[in-house]
């Protein structure tokens, strides 16, 4: 006999259908060994798939969340941004008890996350929030180490801030580029990439570049970042995990006040544009809650025949 998998795909921090990050969500993966799980994320062939383990008692999801696994085509991940942001819209469509809550909790690997809601929102899809861990500072890395590594001139980093490895639940380098310029021409050689990276504590790069402060002026905000990340030998169009990273980051060294909302601007160069706004607090000289909001659009639905 075939199972038949319902999934659905959805654009996470997009503004528009088409744009953003894509996700597929599986439904309902109780049936589903952890090889079969790898293999359908291999098969979407997007930056994430997430599989929801829904329970048959829905207030115990209300209460203590949904479980939810996250698989890149080559690993599971303890945590990811936008697929926490897409599956948890889904179910803020779908599920049906949750359906309309104004938070939702997801059980991820990484612990439970929560996302909030903005109900009202006439625009298409759904806008929420995301509260991530509190961040992890971990090392400092040499400059020209780091620009060897992702292929540039030490002179193409900012010269006042060094590199570092920042975590919210997935660990990723923070450097800062000297101007937009050098982000638009970035091409990461993933060997020495992952050589790199596998001698220290961060799993991947998160290049970022300041936008001209009157455009950002203009854009009726304080501060606009641009940002890329490129991985497994391709780019991702938004990062949320990494978008958290880099305003704590942003907060601690004093690039960005506690609490002030900024946007990210990511997948610009491959035609997925996408737009992530972030904020961070600070007390007692501790970054902490930290904020990811976007919009998620669903795209598609479907199925999948497994024997």
């Amino acid at each position: 006999m075939m199972r038949t998998l319902e999934y659905s795909v959805v654009d996470v921090f997009a503004e528009r259908a088409l744009e953003g990050n894509p996700l597929a969500v599986f439904h309902d993966a109780r049936l589903l060994s952890d090889e079969e799980m790898q293999a359908l994320a291999r098969e979407t062939n997007l930056a994430e798939t997430t599989f929801v383990l829904p329970t048959d008692d829905a207030e115990e999801e209300r209460k203590h969340g949904v479980r939810v696994r996250i698989f890149t085509t080559q690993e599971e991940l303890p945590f990811a941004g936008h697929p926490t942001l897409g599956t948890a819209s889904w179910l803020y469509l779908n599920h049906p008890v949750l359906r309309g809550a104004e938070t939702i909790t997801l059980r991820l690997n990484v612990g439970p996350i929560t996302v909030r809601f903005e109900p009202g929102d006439d625009a298409v899809g759904v806008r929420g929030r995301m509260t991530q861990n509190d961040p992890v500072f971990g090392s400092v890395h040499d400059r020209a180490a780091v620009a060897a590594a992702l292929g540039l001139g030490e002179e193409d980093l900012a010269e006042e801030y060094a590199p570092q490895t920042v975590s919210t639940g997935l660990a990723f380098c923070v450097v800062l580029l000297k101007d937009l310029s050098v982000l638009k021409r970035l091409q990461i050689s993933q060997r020495e990439a992952a050589a790199w990276l596998a001698k220290t504590d961060a799993k991947f790069f998160y290049c970022i570049a300041a936008k001209d402060r009157e455009e950002s002026v203009n854009a009726g905000l304080q501060r606009v970042f641009c940002a890329r990340m490129q991985f497994y030998g391709g780019e991702d169009p938004a990062t949320g995990s990494a978008s958290g990273c880099c305003i704590s980051w942003l907060v601690k060294q004093g690039l960005v006040k506690a609490d002030e909302a900024v946007v990210i601007e990511q997948g610009v160069e491959i035609l997925r544009p996408s737009r992530i706004t972030v904020r961070a607090g600070m007390v007692d000289g501790r970054v902490c809650d930290v904020r990811v909001s976007g919009r998620t659009i669903p795209v598609a639905n479907g199925s999948f025949f497994l024997p």
